[in-house]
């Protein structure tokens, strides 16, 4: 098994890493947009409801996410450095741990959602349906935190296919569950926001158990559940939570602050809810290369990292870097050539439509400064500089993203535009500091596998 992991490590490139994880991406991706699209020939104050939901989602996500980002470093790490047996722990750990924070906030949102819902300043109009996306899907919180976690455990082994094959499953079932519980298909009742929530859950649901299926197949020599029993884990504990508190905390607080932004937004009014969702859901598509090379390059870069190879790990961040940067701003600038075409598949709403694509041409400058987040970021972590990216990412978001979207947004009264400004001076300030950090390779001391090798080549030596 050692033997054959090793061999696949050397064979791991950005190119067959990243590929399936940006299919993987753009699946979840559609899932989403698939929800709105739908929706939208529903109705469109359905969309904005079903946006704010997914608002407070995203949060709620990163709560149980920063386990499943722990466990990709950890996992990479500790298998570049030919220490599977930490390895292995780590991913029985990441599991029981992710499942019982799981359970935990799908009770807070099932038990507080209209709660929650009222702080984010919800026009009324809206509150019931959004109660109704938000308490089923939230209720169900708990499977997204598994099936996270294994998608974690599977492609820091290498297999990103197989993580990309159980989400085009999941697509395939929740656009079909969305048909007919949406509008009514084949007898079904047309349920409207209540299908949505309904498919989504389900499809996600079994896409859990199938990845968990995989997961089995493809590591279970290297899944000790029984040392669960004989001792706490309190070492696998701890360097999951030495990773993951850092690496939420930067998530959580950019998701905190797009909530703030959003009740920004919706003190402009539903129509301008409803093109935030639009414009985002847009967007997804532009940064989706970014994404997918941030993640791969984070794998390979914990690899390297585990390897002590530090001079590959850094050309490795600069090379994925300027290949991002370069795609995303491509697909976002053809976005905004067509953008009114795009947005008439969404909407015939004129109003939306003209904000739209103001939003879509702003965004071919915000484009390549997220780049810089998705990739150097990622980077960061899989060395182990975990702490960095939090505090910057703290005074950026909150004393950029969030004052400029007040003080331009609503105190000089430009709106949406205003706000646009604002993530584009967020991005590029992080970017560029994320950036010069990677270029003093403080990173290359920060390996959170090196002291435990050390201290197991001395045991095995003596």
């Amino acid at each position: 098994m050692k033997d054959n992991q090793t061999d696949r490590r050397h064979k791991l490139t950005l190119f067959a890493l990243t590929w399936p994880i940006f299919i993987e991406i753009l699946l979840h991706m559609l899932m989403g947009n698939a929800d709105t699209l739908m929706l939208s020939q529903y109705d469109d104050d359905a969309v904005a409801a079903v946006g704010v939901s997914n608002q407070i989602m995203s949060v709620i996500i990163v709560m149980f996410g920063f386990v499943a980002t722990g466990t990709t470093i950890l996992i990479a790490q500790n298998l570049g450095a030919n220490n599977n047996k930490k390895a292995s722990h780590i991913a029985v750990v990441s599991i029981c741990t992710n499942v019982i924070f799981g359970f935990g906030l799908s009770l807070v949102l099932f038990l507080y959602g209209r709660q929650i819902l009222l702080a984010m300043n919800l026009p009324e109009e809206l509150m019931s349906t959004a109660l109704i996306y938000l308490q089923i899907v939230g209720g169900f919180a708990f499977v997204q935190a598994l099936l996270m976690t294994l998608s974690a455990i599977v492609k820091s082994h290498g297999y990103t296919k197989d993580a990309m094959y159980v989400t085009l499953g999941m697509n395939v079932i929740n656009v079909l569950g969305n048909y007919i519980l949406i509008f009514g298909a084949f007898g079904a009742p047309a349920l409207g926001v209540t299908g949505v929530a309904l498919s989504t859950a389900f499809s996600r649901g079994l896409g859990t158990v199938i990845l968990f299926i995989v997961l089995y197949k493809r590591v279970k020599g290297e899944l000790p559940w029984a040392f669960l029993v004989q001792r706490f884990p309190k070492e696998e504990l701890r360097d999951l939570l030495r990773i993951g508190i850092p690496s939420a905390g930067e998530h959580l607080s950019y998701n905190t602050s797009q909530m703030v932004i959003t009740y920004f937004v919706a003190t402009m009014g539903t129509a301008a809810l409803t093109t935030r969702v639009y414009a985002l859901n847009i967007m997804m598509f532009a940064f989706l290369f970014s994404i997918a090379i941030g993640q791969g390059t984070q794998i390979l870069v914990g690899h390297l990292i585990g390897e002590k190879r530090y001079e590959e790990a850094y050309k490795r961040c600069l090379r994925s870097l300027w290949i991002g940067m370069s795609v995303s701003t491509f697909t976002a600038f053809t976005f905004a050539v067509f953008r009114e075409q795009i947005l008439n598949i969404f909407t015939d709403n004129t109003q939306i439509i003209q904000l739209g694509s103001i939003l879509l041409i702003l965004t071919v400058i915000l484009e390549p400064g997220r780049a810089f987040n998705l990739i150097v970021i990622n980077s960061l972590r899989a060395a182990g500089d975990v702490k960095f990216p939090v505090y910057i990412g703290i005074l950026s978001m909150w004393g950029v993203s969030v004052t400029v979207s007040y003080t331009a947004g609503i105190w000089l009264g430009l709106g949406l535009i205003g706000v646009w400004i604002a993530l584009i001076m967020d991005e590029w300030l992080r970017g560029l500091l994320m950036l010069r950090r990677w270029k003093t390779r403080k990173w290359e001391k920060m390996s959170f596998v090196s002291e435990d090798k050390e201290k197991e080549n001395k045991t095995q030596q003596g």
